[in-house]
């Protein structure tokens, strides 16, 4: 019995050639329609791994990891510098789906360069940045702004340690003014401070202190104030309950004088008692004696009466009424 054998197709020659055409492995100088010129390492046409990209338009040069035809990885991307005659390095740091993503060094200028946390080509996260004019900022960024906790270090040596909001301080703060040697600590609103209080602080160690130093509020609890003793001109009278002849204080012609009869108080004529010292037990003080007597006998309270001068006799009326209004 006959066998019938089929033939194999063969394949078009073009799927060679185009299989022959793909870009896998590393590859010398591959140039596309817009004349940029890549060298590197490709996987099914694309680039991925290790690969420099040349863009004539721009002169811009990548040098660093691709991934599936995007800067995924780490890489170096430069600049033509006409001055140095060289390229220069603009950013070193890490890209993912051929943006600036995590950390990273960006190059504004000579002197002026941030370095740290990137998210979609903007800076995101902590960061450092060092200013032109000698101003260092260091704290957390937000679509490429001071945003949140960080702190401004001025070139004088100025600092301001709190909250920013959309690149302007915003919030609590403290501003140190260690060139003047003072402290202010308040609340601030788009860099305007609104309130808060300043102190001294450094002031010995400030390089231009201010002509007066701040004076301290004081505290609510307020020590006693010493006041000058008035001088009684007029000699002490002894108490009613001495025994001896009472001594008058001399009365001007023309002045009334109304009696008042006051209460001292065990401690005051403790004091008294200690005070004359001259004076025994049970005696009679001496006139002018600033002294009571006190014994074991003597009750601890006494009372005093005073002459006070009334000229239009308001007080002399006052006690007569009171005197009224009692025995009713």
């Amino acid at each position: 019995m006959p066998i019938s054998k089929c033939l194999q197709k063969s394949e078009p020659l073009w799927k060679g050639w185009d299989r022959k055409a793909q870009k896998n492995g590393l590859r010398h100088q591959v140039y596309a329609v817009s004349d940029d010129c890549y060298v590197g390492e490709w996987k099914d046409n694309m680039k991925h791994g290790k690969g420099t990209q040349i863009w004539k338009k721009k002169g811009a040069i990548y040098e660093g990891d691709w991934k599936f035809g995007k800067r995924d990885g780490y890489g170096t991307l430069s600049f033509p510098d006409q001055e140095m005659g060289k390229p220069r390095k603009v950013y070193s740091g890490w890209w993912k789906d051929d943006k600036k993503s995590g950390y990273g060094i960006q190059f504004f200028g000579p002197k002026e360069y941030y370095e740290g946390e990137w998210c979609g080509n903007q800076r995101s996260g902590w960061g450092r940045m060092y200013y032109s004019n000698g101003d260092i900022y260091e704290g957390q960024w937000l679509n490429n702004k001071p945003h949140g906790e960080g702190m401004l270090r001025q070139k004088n040596g100025n600092r301001y340690e709190g909250c920013w909001r959309r690149g302007m301080k915003n919030g609590s703060g403290r501003f140190f003014h260690l060139d003047h040697g003072q402290l202010f600590e308040g609340f601030w609103v788009d860099d305007v401070a609104k309130c808060g209080t300043m102190i001294d602080f450094g002031r010995d160690e400030a390089p231009e202190p201010t002509q007066f130093p701040i004076p301290k509020v004081g505290s609510t609890q307020q020590s006693p104030v010493a006041t000058p003793e008035r001088q009684n001109t007029a000699p002490p009278q002894p108490h009613p309950a001495w025994p001896g002849p009472a001594q008058p204080s001399p009365a001007q012609p023309g002045n009334r004088q109304v009696l008042f009869s006051v209460r001292a108080s065990p401690r005051r004529l403790a004091a008294a008692h200690k005070a004359d010292s001259t004076s025994k037990v049970g005696s009679t003080p001496k006139a002018g004696s600033p002294g009571l007597p006190c014994s074991s006998i003597q009750p601890l309270t006494a009372s005093l009466q005073i002459k006070i001068l009334d000229p239009d006799g308001v007080l002399e009326e006052a006690l007569a009424m009171f005197k009224k209004t009692e025995e009713d």
